[in-house]
């Protein structure tokens, strides 16, 4: 059994008692049990296909409950779900308790929220548009009770939502919450209308029969976000696997591709990219030396200058890159930033010596996250400069070797965010000084 922090274990303990408190008054509301059960039933049911067959949760009946029954009856809706589920990562029985405790709370609270607006009664009286008030502001509380949750389990040392007990590492306080409720917001709000709708349905002379048939397109919605996570799944595979490759190749440059793709994703982000944008500069600056594969391994391990024939070699690794990922579609326009990275803006790069506004946009944002890590990193031709004396060696040649914009772009994120790239074990020398002369070329060597 993995080692769960003593403070992650207190922490699950303390929800978990929550939810039984909110459940306890359960007896004194003379909830039907043959209104609960089928909720009950349902909720087990989606969870079991949702979890187990698409990758996710389901939350639109456990919404519905809130909208139909008393707090400490929508408080019971989550829990046989969560233990009866298949748990496959230990410790089993933590994540158990907190798979049932956390939507338990949520929807407890949410309950509240949408009984005290008199939610229940326009939901019975088909009362539109009020009804909805109601449930935005319980759709609200659910989230912020998750986000709540969620954000103390990060604190308390146990890794990322949906799944907090997936991984263990803690977060610091500042950081803990940070994001939760944008990103589960939106989908949740649709979740909660599908709810809505599955309430109103269920109260209404057509009754819970007509109430499933909204759950209908909510799946198909689902199996398609499951099929489109599984899919990007697969690219990142994909990448991982090519990036691994050059990496064993190439041991020189271990953690390059990563840095040059966190680079040229501050470039794109400054630039004001969108986001699909700048996820295709990522996969550019990650695979932007995938080529090296077809580059002799002595070349690319050799210590000292290369000669003339050995340059012309390694410089035609922008083409053997692009013909390997000239067949996934996916990439979209990183492909031309793999093959034209090393294209100068006066024409006299590689390898069809390109210039100016002939050389694409994304290949530009690539050569200069390419030359930064170049620079700032210790080489087997060369020692690492510090990030000022890279920047400025950037800067000196904007206009000539590098896009001005670019170069701007990169300095002005340095300057607001700093450069934290991932270590490697292979990376362990120190930078230079700053006053260190700095003499040749930003990119060194093209390997």
């Amino acid at each position: 059994m993995e080692a769960v922090p003593a403070r992650a274990r207190g922490y699950v303990a303390c929800v978990a008692l929550l939810a039984v408190v909110c459940v306890l008054p359960l007896p004194a509301t003379h909830t039907p049990w043959w209104s609960l059960a089928p909720l009950v039933a349902l909720y087990t049911a989606c969870e079991h296909a949702v979890r187990h067959r698409l990758g996710g949760t389901f939350y639109p009946v456990l919404l519905a409950g809130a909208f139909l029954l008393p707090p400490s009856a929508a408080a019971l809706v989550p829990v046989p779900a969560a233990l009866l589920a298949r748990v496959e990562e230990r410790p089993v029985w933590l994540r158990r308790v907190w798979r049932a405790a956390q939507p338990s709370l949520a929807v407890w609270g949410a309950a509240h929220v949408h009984g005290a607006l008199d939610g229940r009664d326009a939901v019975v009286g088909c009362d539109f548009p009020y009804a909805l008030v109601p449930a935005g502001a319980a759709v609200l509380a659910f989230c912020l009770v998750l986000t709540a949750l969620d954000g103390g389990m990060l604190a308390a040392g146990v890794g990322a939502p949906p799944t907090p007990l997936r991984q263990w590492g803690r977060v610091p306080l500042r950081r803990a919450w940070r994001g939760l409720l944008s990103r589960s917001l939106a989908p949740v709000a649709v979740h909660g209308l599908a709810g809505l709708m599955m309430a109103v349905l269920w109260r209404s002379r057509y009754g819970p029969v007509a109430a499933l048939l909204v759950l209908l397109p909510m799946c198909v919605s689902c199996w398609v976000f499951a099929q489109y996570h599984r899919e990007r799944a697969a690219h990142q595979a994909t990448i991982r696997a090519l990036v691994q490759a050059v990496d064993i190749k190439d041991g020189y440059t271990r953690g390059h591709s990563e840095r040059v793709g966190q680079a040229s994703v501050m470039i794109a982000r400054e630039l004001g990219m969108d986001d699909e944008r700048v996820e295709v500069l990522r996969f550019a600056g990650i695979l932007h030396d995938v080529g090296k594969l077809g580059v002799p391994t002595r070349l690319l391990r050799k210590d000292g200058p290369l000669t003339p024939e050995e340059r012309r070699i390694i410089e035609l690794h922008p083409e053997y890159g692009h013909e390997m990922v000239r067949g996934i579609s996916f990439l979209g326009e990183a492909r031309a930033a793999i093959l034209h990275h090393h294209e100068r803006l006066d024409g006299s790069g590689y390898p069809y010596g390109l210039a100016g506004g002939q050389i694409p946009e994304c290949a530009r944002v690539v050569a200069v996250a390419d030359a930064f890590d170049a620079m700032t990193s210790t080489r087997s031709y060369s020692r690492a400069r510090p990030v000022e004396v890279a920047v400025a060696e950037l800067e000196r040649c904007a206009g000539t070797q590098f896009d001005p914009r670019m170069v701007t772009a990169l300095a002005r994120a340095l300057g607001r965010h700093g450069w934290h790239p991932a270590v490697t074990a292979d990376e362990t020398a120190q930078p230079i000084p700053a006053q260190q002369p700095v003499t040749g070329s930003p990119s060194g060597a093209p390997r």
